[in-house]
């Protein structure tokens, strides 16, 4: 359906790419991955035809419609309903509409043959456009991408710009494109809505190619992958996780293939140092460095997988109890956020606050925070020193500083290479260290700010969306980053493989209230998974019953209460049991980290799988009695 035969594209006196020949085939789901700056979003705007490439050829079939979602419609801006603005993805259709209207209104006046043959006409032609449905299309997509009915009738300009992307990608779903291009969609979707558009474009019939940093998103909705590396495209088959398999394979080779030229090349290169003084060899060594002239070189690998060698220390040590909420209250309006909510946050706790946009999650952060009015008490505990990180610390930084100077401000205490050591695990090394902050992209200002946030030294975080506008090199830095932070932690991010390799603790909010789960992420989706098969069970054999039989006998009654009360009991004490365990976890995770002696390496770390392996099947007997319970 599209080809790109033999192109180049020259940005800025660099070529981007060379000699590039790719066929996108239909039916395809590709993920389009690279560093930043190889150039994904620039080949995105040549396959629209907004960039055209300097060297070669695109072409398209005559039918390829192609629908581009980027990062420039957040500016979009309208006084029409959303509703409206996605329904404008239906135009020959709203068009039909509008002459079937006129035509309808025509005829109050006039009755003849051919008015009546004109409207069947364009009233064929509308349904043929499947016209009649338009308007219950769009409002499913746009309430399966978060937005409530009552919000379809607000203006565009009301909402944020996150929220007017949602929109956009609506009409561009709407519009059913044969070639769907989406660059980073995740970016400003919540967990539900990210799960709703993989549910929706596993069954999209067209072709898409998406670029985007949520390595579980692309593990689940690609089956091939297109690498942007060397000024080249390199194809793989499969998703995420297969293609970082096989490039280590491919990355191997190469850098053996590197390392055997270099070896050549030096071994030249000391021949025609040695002999091109002497005129017997004069010949020979001008015609080796034509040859070394003409060699096609080969590129050294680089390694997207960075690897941090650098604890991040906390400068005291806090109590057992980080923080107690006790009764929160919270609303806005008749919004009601909490009520008697309580919850509270141990020392060696990495929490993740999950949950859909608009149920309260960075209202907590700022409760937890104090800088938030609410009713009832926030108590902090023994020690405790925060610090918060969010989004618009990206606008506090210095624009003038440079990045060294930044982290200066921040921490006197510590040293020009300390500081650098730092700014590296970040980076930023050699002369990046010296660029002045306002040059920075987005990315690369949120890992000045979160190198800041660590560089504080605080035993306890609070990281609202620390993922935001990272790449994945630098996700797994900041994945490294937490994983060896010796403090505790909560964050709210809609990023499930950030989440599923940091945290320890789920907490969502439910019912006005905070809930908790002890474990990790995809155990916490298997519970949840398990609860709602129970609850559709209790609701399914409720409805099947006959309603004779509603009333049971007055001993089974009691019986029932009886086995309620010793399942809630048996819950309570596996939850105690839980809690010790994840207690004895952490301490030998401490012990872990603090072992000089290798030789007690291999002990301690037996005692930390035995002590995992007895949680995982305390939680499994948890999630039976729960069910027990839920169907009492």
């Amino acid at each position: 359906m599209l080809t790109l035969n033999d192109l180049a594209f020259d940005f800025g006196g660099r070529y981007l790419y060379s000699d590039v020949n790719w066929q996108i085939k239909p039916g395809e789901r590709i993920g389009l991955v690279g560093q930043n700056g190889t150039g994904k979003s620039t080949l995105l705007r040549i396959i629209t035809g907004e960039y055209k490439p300097t060297e070669g050829s695109l072409s398209k079939a005559k039918d390829c419609s192609i629908g581009f979602l980027n990062q420039d419609l957040l500016s979009y801006e309208s006084h029409d309903s959303i509703y409206h603005v996605a329904l404008q993805a239906f135009d020959k259709a709203l068009a039909l509409q509008t002459e079937i209207d006129a035509i309808i209104q025509r005829m109050e006046t006039d009755h003849s043959d051919e008015i009546l043959n004109l409207l069947g006409d364009k009233q064929e032609q509308f349904e043929a456009l499947d016209g009649y449905n338009i308007q219950f299309r769009t409002e499913e997509i746009l309430e399966g991408l978060g937005f409530k009915t009552a919000d379809l009738q607000r203006p565009l300009n009301e909402f944020s710009g996150g929220w007017r992307m949602r929109v956009m990608l609506a009409k561009l779903l709407l519009q059913n494109p044969k070639l769907l291009l989406l660059d980073e969609p995740t970016n400003h979707l919540d967990l539900p809505s990210i799960e709703w558009i993989e549910e929706y474009l596993q069954s999209y019939q067209g072709t898409v190619i998406i670029v985007s940093h949520d390595r579980l998103f692309l593990d689940r909705m690609v089956t091939k992958i297109v690498e942007v590396a060397n000024k080249k495209v390199y194809q793989w088959a499969g998703n995420y996780s297969k293609f970082l398999e096989l490039k280590v394979e491919r990355d191997e080779l190469q850098q053996r293939a590197f390392e055997n030229q270099q070896s050549f090349i030096k071994q030249q290169e000391r021949l025609i140092d040695r002999f091109k003084a002497k005129a017997s060899k004069a010949n020979m060594a001008q015609s080796r460095m034509k040859m070394l002239d003409k060699i096609e070189r080969i590129e050294e690998v680089q390694n997207d997988e960075a690897v941090m060698n650098l604890k991040f220390k906390v400068r005291q040590q806090p109590g057992k109890v980080i923080i107690t909420l006790k009764n929160i209250d919270k609303q806005y309006g008749d919004q009601v956020i909490f009520k008697q909510a309580n919850a509270q946050i141990q020392r060696g706790d990495k929490i993740a606050l999950i949950g859909a946009n608009g149920k309260g999650k960075s209202t907590l952060l700022r409760i937890i925070d104090q800088s938030e009015a609410i009713a009832g008490s926030v108590e902090y505990g023994h020690n405790v020193e925060k610090t918060f990180y969010a989004q618009h610390q990206l606008e506090s930084l210095n624009v003038q500083h440079e990045i060294l100077e930044e982290l200066v401000h921040m921490s006197s205490t510590k040293t020009e290479n300390e500081l650098r050591t730092i700014l590296g695990c970040f980076l930023f090394t050699g002369d990046d260290v010296y660029k002045k902050i306002k040059v920075l992209s987005g990315g690369e200002k949120a890992r000045v700010a979160l190198a800041k946030t660590l560089v504080h030294e605080a035993n306890f975080l609070l990281l609202d969306e620390p993922t935001n506008h990272l790449d994945i090199q630098s996700m797994n830095i900041l994945i490294q980053a937490l994983q060896q932070f010796e403090g505790t932690f909560i964050t709210v991010s809609h990023d499930r493989y950030f989440i599923a390799n940091v945290a320890n603790k789920i907490w969502w909010i439910e019912e006005d209230d905070i809930k908790e789960y002890l474990g990790t992420y995809d155990e916490w989706k298997y519970f949840m998974q398990q609860r709602q098969k129970a609850q559709t069970q209790v609701k399914s054999n409720k409805i099947e019953k006959p309603k004779e039989q509603a009333i049971e006998p007055k001993n089974d009654n009691n019986d029932a209460v009886k086995l309620k009360k010793q399942l809630q009991k048996q819950i309570e004490v596996l939850e105690k049991d839980i809690e010790a365990l994840q207690q004895e976890k952490t301490s030998i995770e401490s012990q872990l980290a603090q072992l000089q002696n290798h030789n007690d390496f291999g002990t301690v770390s037996e005692q930390y799988k035995q002590i995992e392996l007895q949680i995982n099947a305390k939680n499994k007997d948890f999630e039976v009695l729960f069910e027990q319970l839920l169907q009492l």
